[in-house]
């Protein structure tokens, strides 16, 4: 048997398919100790499978992607299986999960395919005030959001209860009806989504089968320790590689070769790329002195404008039974609140079940929230989510996420190591105006729950206040309640809000990095992920990001 057949058998038996083998995608372990590419991508996620594709047309290029691949496992491509991914946060699982400072669980990936891999799986395109904003050429945005469908991107099959939410929201005056859409439009559309109509899960790492397989390296189980920097090119600190760990804590180094283009570039998240600088030693000077780190520039706006915006829900328990649904019918209002819905028993009971990991998850934690529950809330909370688990859950759960949001805040770190969680506050509803949304928004889905097109998913005789309950009385997240949490829906918001997962900030545009995404003071050093935004794109960013993986290329 030759080279080739040893290697594909080899990689066939460690778990990968047929497209890894054929694409030099291996462990960490397998990496020699020096090595030498034209790029160097740090973050296998959402942008960087796309610009590692992108950019191996033309040239050599690491992907170095701090977890394992997302096919194989049932938990990542089964859509019933979403929350169960999301809950399990044992060390290798694809979602390693946090709690912010304000008490909201929250997730971030470790997998091949980033937040493609544990999300909801809706799909849609930024508005085009948001491309105009940031000052994108449209044609090209739309060639590149094309590029990235037609391997991920589904239209989803139009079942009973979120075409009940479809046309509730209708009736709610969420109009005009907009049909099937990848186009984020006001009114009440279906959007698209990265599950097949069997149910399995597409993932940015499938954008790797764009990549030219002579030219691009993909090593798993890889975490950046730090960027390197020569002080060249009028005193800028020049980025000329990286110093990457495997999985059994063997150091390896990987170089830029020469040339003037050739840059490390960093696509590792909104926490993660900000991680990266911070322990590279670009940040603020008094954090890094703070921790030891040898300061390469001070630039005291990385970490900053770190934004999430609120998520907030109604589980709505159902007489019948319902399909297993993620995020598919939206109602984009005219004040800036999407409308969104998800069912079957299954996430159902993952949402439910995520209380227990979240202890375990906070236990875990190097700095723990200021605003917590107490351990007796805790206990009556799981003892409430048993009770409920008792009897068969059917129904689903209607959810509102505030646009923008205009309310940020910071991120900074806790520890050197790259592979523990940086700490990070929100600020949810510092600004009134979110808060503002978030009330309009939890009233249209009383009004969809309310509406005749609903009516046979809604237990006969059941007030909405009691939906209003379930919530109150389970505690998603760990921070208080109040006397007056479930009678004033400003209080509801603020007391029970979670993540909808699409945080963003710490590596702004014309903050840390120019319009095309190099890091200001330095040379040969991008970041090029939802960590430049000052603002979630639409109401899901995740095809937004892939799309910039791809377009920053000018494809």
């Amino acid at each position: 048997m030759d080279s080739g057949c040893w290697r594909f058998v080899l990689l066939s038996l460690l778990g990968f398919s047929f497209f890894y083998a054929s694409s030099s995608a291996e462990k960490a372990t397998l990496a020699p100790g020096v090595s030498y590419f034209d790029y160097i991508v740090v973050g296998g996620g959402t942008s960087g499978c796309a610009l590692a594709a992108t950019l191996s047309n033309g040239a050599t290029v690491l992907l170095l992607e701090r977890g394992g691949v997302p096919y194989g496992n049932k938990n990542v491509e089964d859509i019933a299986s979403f929350g169960t991914n999301l809950a399990n946060v044992s060390p290798s699982s694809p979602s390693q999960g946090f709690v912010s400072e304000d008490g909201v669980l929250n997730s971030r990936a470790r997998v091949l395919g980033g937040g493609s891999a544990i999300n909801a799986g809706f799909y849609t395109r930024a508005p085009p005030e948001f491309v105009a904003r940031v000052g994108w050429d449209y044609g090209l945005v739309n060639q590149s959001y094309a590029w990235v469908e037609k391997k991920v991107a589904f239209e989803p099959a139009m079942l009973q209860f979120q075409t009940a939410v479809k046309d509730g929201l209708l009736q709610a005056g969420v109009e005009p009806y907009n049909g099937f859409t990848y186009d984020h439009i006001r009114g009440t559309k279906f959007g698209g989504t990265i599950f097949d109509n069997s149910g399995h899960r597409h993932t940015a790492a499938d954008l790797l089968e764009y990549a030219d397989p002579q030219r691009a390296t993909v090593y798993l189980y890889a975490t950046a320790q730090k960027i390197l920097f020569s002080r060249k090119e009028l005193g800028k600190p020049r980025a000329y590689g990286v110093i990457f760990r495997d999985s059994i804590g063997v150091q390896h180094r990987a170089f830029l070769k020469a040339g003037a283009k050739n840059e490390v570039i960093v696509t590792a998240g909104a926490l993660g790329s900000p991680q990266l600088l911070l322990l590279s030693g670009i940040g603020p000077a008094t954090e890094l002195a703070f921790h030891g780190i040898e300061v390469v520039l001070d630039q005291p706006q990385v970490g900053q404008g770190m934004a999430d915006n609120p998520m907030n829900i109604l589980f709505v328990p159902s007489p019948i039974g319902v399909e297993t649904s993620l995020i598919q019918a939206v109602g984009i209002t005219g004040f800036d609140s999407f409308i969104e819905a998800a069912s079957g028993s299954n996430n159902i009971r993952a949402f439910m079940q995520n209380l227990p990991s979240a202890a375990q998850m906070l236990d875990s934690q190097q700095e723990k929230p200021e605003v917590l529950t107490t351990q007796d809330d805790m206990d009556r909370a799981i003892e409430y989510m048993h009770s409920l688990l008792n009897g068969t859950v059917n129904g689903g759960v209607i959810l509102e996420k505030i646009a923008g949001p205009r309310s940020s805040g910071y991120l900074h770190l806790t520890t050197l190591n790259p592979d523990d969680n940086p700490a990070v506050r929100f600020n949810y509803f510092q600004d009134p105006e979110d808060l503002e949304k978030c009330v309009m928004g939890m009233k249209t889905i009383l009004q969809v729950i309310e509406s005749e097109p609903f009516a046979k998913f809604r237990i006969p005789g059941m007030p909405v206040q009691s939906l209003i309950n379930i919530v109150v009385n389970f505690p998603l997240n760990l921070r208080p309640r109040h006397f007056d949490t479930a009678l004033s829906l400003e209080q509801f918001c603020i007391d029970t809000v979670l993540t909808i997962w699409h945080y963003h900030g710490g590596c702004q545009v014309n903050r840390v990095v120019d319009k095309d995404y190099k890091v200001l003071g330095t040379v040969g050093l991008r970041v090029v992920d939802g960590s430049t935004f000052h603002e979630s794109p639409g109401t899901n960013p995740q095809a937004t990001v892939m799309m910039l993986g791809r377009y920053v290329n000018g494809c």
